[in-house]
């Protein structure tokens, strides 16, 4: 289980008095209003900031961060990665889990059997899709429903799955 979250990119600066531009990468941008501090993860350095001013602009979060007060400060940040501490996120209902905590579990077969290791999760709109990596390099596509997945146990670091018949046949 991972100990933080990614929650934007700096994708540039917004005016000339050191607001920033994040790309969200959160479900809900509108999460930002109610931080009061982010980690700030540079090329070469992180550190905890006052987060500040907050709002939303088209697919974008205008913000300002503590101690950027020009443009030339907050162009350095360009690239720059947002975190919060797992204690921050948002709450899930039981049976949902955040996608850091999946990457990397092992996926088993009924029968025991490794399939691989989960390296993604694909959202679709009707139904997210896991990516599995086999043992050799192959990527296997699992619809997320529970005709497929049997049981899911990402605090233990695995996956049951039961793939629907003839699913296998196309990748192994």
């Amino acid at each position: 289980m991972v100990d933080r979250f990614q929650i934007g990119v700096i994708a540039g600066t917004h005016g000339v008095k050191g607001d920033v531009k994040i790309f969200p990468t959160t479900d809900d941008p509108a999460r930002f209003k109610k931080l009061k501090t982010v980690i700030l993860a540079g090329r070469k350095s992180e550190s905890v900031v006052a987060i500040s001013n907050v709002r939303l602009s088209g697919k974008f979060v205008i913000a300002r961060l503590e101690g950027i007060d020009d443009m030339d400060k907050a162009r350095l940040l360009r690239e720059s990665t947002l975190w919060i501490p797992r204690e921050d996120a948002v709450p899930l209902p039981p049976g949902k889990y955040y996608v850091p905590d999946l990457i990397g579990i092992s996926v088993r077969l009924e029968d025991g059997s490794v399939l691989g290791e989960l390296t993604d999760v694909i959202f679709t709109g009707a139904n997210d899709v896991y990516q599995v990596t086999t043992p050799d390099g192959r990527n296997v596509l699992l619809p997320v429903i529970d005709d497929c997945i049997i049981e899911l146990k990402p605090e233990e670091g695995y996956a049951v799955v039961r793939p629907l018949p003839g699913l296998l046949d196309i990748y192994l």
